[in-house]
């Protein structure tokens, strides 16, 4: 059975003579200064059936009123339930501010004056526009509803509780000063009502944070009067509007919400997110990021889900944000797709999908201050590269998330790739640590780790570059690129594993290496391997080619020659041109250049004049000379040397 409001008996007219006396500055000074906490307070007691835009205007007019004539005495409240003292002249103003509250959700009456508190609020007073809270998630929503059904001096006992954080002998002291007639059963009335009183100081029960929506917009067309309302409406709305806020509220650490909407509203609700089945990629068509099921530990937690929404939509000033080149870092136009909510290492790590982007949100455990938020595109995935996510980095290791097509898992040096692998183990798809080479120096580079994962029969190679999703490795002639799997494949990797330092955090897919050619050298010592690498991005453009050249028995690959945004070397045109001035160990020069397979001739200019048929020329040199150089396809179209 619903409780029936209680009207508020009057209050006593004599005073204790404990009760301290309260001049009328100092109740002004405890107004001003906890003007936000008492409006906020009168908000939450006055019944939800005014509807919210006069409930606000009469929250800040009960406030406002809360001033004393003169001097006056207020009951002695219990210290709240953490200690803390309460100043007399807030006590008294808070106390004034419940009474108020509790008055104006009183029916009005036959045969009897109503109370000024029961009539619409002369000022503030609005014209030609609605003021309101922005708008709160489905937790506020649900509390709003839980204390609308309540009593006004239920309401108020919740709120006490709540907002003030008063003991029960507090909360009952002040009802009971206030006029309430039974303050014990307002008790039992809020222990009916879970306690949440964290969601108390949400945006959705502020009052002087507002939003502002027309009234009668259709009717008003004479823009002169237009232009007055919307002058008179702004004063009143910048005197609310500048008052400050009680804290961030239940999003954590995203930044006030301007503007909403409802499509915005439905792409934050974490009740909304989707979720694919444990087994929907075992019969979609596609195989991508799109049929990763939810996991981890966390996938309940709803107030970490709408910290990591909302955190998405306005990142705070505390926020962290990194987006690889060419993402977008905007707020998800629709419900997102959930792929892991857990803990890991040190954090509570949220990963979601857009369909276009990654997004992963990481807050510390401990609840310090503090969060971070990292997007990158992977528009196009496939089964081949939907193959991991890093959940995160730390004391030098980093962990993945791998697809549910992953049966198993390793790391390996790819720069001594004979050294064996390191078995990883797989918890809910989330790998152990592995030693992570992003901090390396192309120049002290002296190991590479990369992840293997089993697919079926497959082997994929992955190489974490900085970034969400780790960086697919190929070997092979452009257009017939394979997995870095195998023997012959990592071999060929190892002496320019070191290289992939250079494309570091730049929204890099698939990095392919490729030998098109090899070299015998004018002193007879052997032949050297002439290698290109291009490292191909998610969004197109912002490719980098590397021409590296490989003497016998050298360790590592020396870079000759390199280019950005050019098709050499890729699927639309595998031919490659480059050249590399080499002293031998007699301590001659040369100019050795060598292009890929198809190419009839090499002519150098400039420094060096020479020419060749075939794909490869020797031409002795200076050292420091420089020369240009032409290669002429069989086809007879011509290319120019890498540079």
């Amino acid at each position: 059975m619903q409780p029936q409001d209680v009207a508020p008996r009057p209050a006593p007219s004599a005073a204790s003579p404990a009760d301290p006396v309260v001049d009328v500055e100092q109740a002004e000074a405890a107004l001003v200064e906890h003007y936000p906490r008492l409006a906020r307070l009168a908000y939450l007691v006055l019944p939800p059936g005014l509807g919210r835009s006069r409930r606000v205007l009469t929250a800040h007019a009960l406030t406002q009123r809360a001033l004393p004539r003169s001097r006056t005495t207020t009951p002695v409240i219990p210290a709240q339930s953490t200690g803390r003292a309460v100043d007399p002249g807030y006590a008294l103003v808070r106390l004034r501010v419940v009474r108020t509250a509790l008055e104006a959700g009183l029916p009005l009456r036959r045969r009897a004056w109503p109370r000024r508190s029961q009539l619409p609020p002369l000022l503030p007073h609005v014209r030609g526009l609605k003021l309101f809270p922005r708008s709160g998630g489905a937790d506020e929503l649900a509390l709003d509803q839980r204390l609308s059904a309540l009593s006004g001096p239920g309401r108020a006992a919740y709120v006490l509780r709540g907002l003030e954080r008063l003991p029960d002998d507090g909360v009952r002291q002040l009802l009971d000063a206030a006029g309430v007639a039974d303050p014990e059963a307002a008790l039992r009335e809020a222990d009916g009502v879970p306690g949440r009183y964290g969601l108390l100081g949400s945006p959705e029960f502020d009052p002087c944070s507002l939003q502002a929506r027309p009234t009668d917009l259709l009717r008003r067309r004479q823009h002169t009067k237009a232009a007055l309302v919307a002058g008179a409406a702004l004063v009143v709305c910048g005197a609310l509007l500048g008052l400050p806020g009680d804290g961030w509220g239940p999003d954590g650490a995203a930044a006030p919400p301007y503007a909403r909407n409802p499509a915005a509203e439905a792409a934050l609700d974490p009740g909304r997110l989707t979720k694919a089945a444990p087994a929907a990629w075992e019969t979609s068509a596609r195989t991508d990021f799109s049929v990763w099921p939810a996991r981890g530990g966390l996938t309940g937690d709803v107030e970490l889900l709408r910290r990591a929404l909302a955190v998405w939509a306005r990142p705070g000033e505390g926020v962290g944000v990194s987006a690889t080149p060419g993402t977008a870092t905007g707020g998800p136009a629709g419900p997102p797709q959930l792929l892991y909510a857990g803990e890991v290492d040190n954090a509570r790590v949220v990963v979601l999908h857009d369909g276009l982007r990654l997004v992963r949100y990481a807050e510390p455990k401990d609840g310090s201050a503090g969060a971070a938020l990292d997007f990158a595109r992977t528009d196009g995935a496939g089964r081949a590269e939907a193959t991991a996510v890093v959940l995160g980095r730390a004391d030098g290791n980093v962990r993945y998330l791998t697809a549910p097509w992953v049966t198993g898992v390793t790391g390996r040096d790819l720069v001594e790739p004979v050294s064996g692998t390191r078995e990883l183990t797989l918890t809910d798809g989330v790998t152990s640590p592995l030693a992570s080479p992003v901090q390396q120096r192309s120049g002290g580079c002296t190991s590479w780790n990369v992840l293997e994962l089993t697919d079926g029969s497959d082997t994929r190679v992955v190489s974490d570059l900085g970034e969400l999703v780790p960086a697919r490795l190929t070997t092979g002639r452009p257009g017939a690129a394979k997995d870095a799997s195998g023997a012959k494949a990592l071999d060929a990797w190892a002496p320019y594993a070191c290289s992939l330092g250079t494309v570091r955090g730049q929204g890099v897919r698939s990095v392919n290496a490729w030998e098109f050619a090899a070299q015998p050298l004018p002193d007879g010592t052997g032949s050297g391997a002439w290698v290109c690498t291009r490292a191909e991005t998610w969004r197109g453009e912002g490719t980098r080619v590397l021409a590296q050249f490989r003497t016998p028995g050298g360790a590592q690959g020396a870079v000759a020659a390199k280019a950005q945004d050019v098709p050499a070397c890729g699927e639309r045109d595998p031919h490659v041109l480059a050249g590399v001035l080499w002293k031998s160990e007699g301590g001659h020069w040369y100019l050795l250049a060598a292009g890929s397979r198809g190419t009839r001739s090499i002519e150098a200019t400039g420094g060096i004049d020479d020419s060749a048929d075939g794909n490869l020329l020797t031409a002795k040199a200076e050292q420091g000379a420089r020369a240009q150089l032409t290669g002429t396809l069989e086809d007879g179209r011509t290319i120019g040397g890498l540079r």
